[in-house]
């Protein structure tokens, strides 16, 4: 479903490139009504303030939202796994999840990188990207509701994407804190010399976003 790549677009780096493609996005959602719960009408309050704001400001306003807000950030896995040691493992299955759907990611995305996954969606057929959607959607339901309590537009993808999810919601715990200063003195490098918050470790599932379902053994 190419709304996941709309979906993704809207929630990156404003870009004067995308913006003039605004009318563009917006018919894919209309065409796509039915599959996405009628989304081009959910988003209007965010399309039209994309559309109408200063490049200037809508950057600032995203660099406030998702880079100096860490409640706010993007990277699915902060909220899961914080900076633990587990976080690295986790990214490293995720990464071999998209590889072996054919998506190759440049070095420096990190592949829990919301938009990233929404693209990754939209390369799937549409029964396989719900299901996967239902591993993410706490953890943009989370980032949603906070988003929403900060008066933000952005929260209107998130609400969209909880709604389409198969599965509701369930509420997380706080992630763990441990930076990688910590990280480091306490284990040191591996033997391949990387950092111990990437070192692989098989047991961690792929693409899982909520340590409820890790905890019971389920993907």
């Amino acid at each position: 479903m190419q709304s996941f790549k709309v979906f993704a677009i809207l929630l990156s780096y404003p870009q004067d490139e995308w913006r003039r493609a605004l009318p563009e996005l917006e018919d894919v959602l209309a065409a796509e009504h039915a599959q996405n719960g009628g989304a081009r009408a959910a988003l209007a309050p965010l399309l039209e303030a994309l559309r109408q704001g200063s490049l200037i400001r809508l950057q600032e306003e995203y660099v406030a939202t998702f880079d100096r807000n860490p409640s706010h950030s993007l990277h699915l896995y902060e909220h899961i796994h914080g900076e633990s040691r587990d976080r690295g493992p986790a990214l490293v299955s995720l990464m071999e999840e998209y590889r072996s759907r054919g998506l190759e990611i440049a070095e420096a995305e990190l592949p829990d990188y919301l938009p990233l996954f929404l693209e990754f969606l939209s390369l799937l057929p549409q029964v396989q990207a719900l299901d996967l959607l239902a591993e993410a959607v706490h953890v943009i339901a989370a980032v949603g509701r906070k988003l929403a309590d900060n008066g933000s537009a952005y929260a209107l993808v998130m609400r969209q994407l909880e709604a389409l999810s198969p599965v509701a919601a369930e509420p997380l715990t706080e992630p763990p804190v441990k930076d990688m200063d910590e990280a480091m003195e306490m284990f040191g490098p591996g033997p391949d010399g990387l950092e111990p918050l990437l070192k692989p470790r098989p047991e961690i599932a792929v693409v899982n976003f909520h340590p409820m379902k890790q905890a019971a053994g389920l993907r």
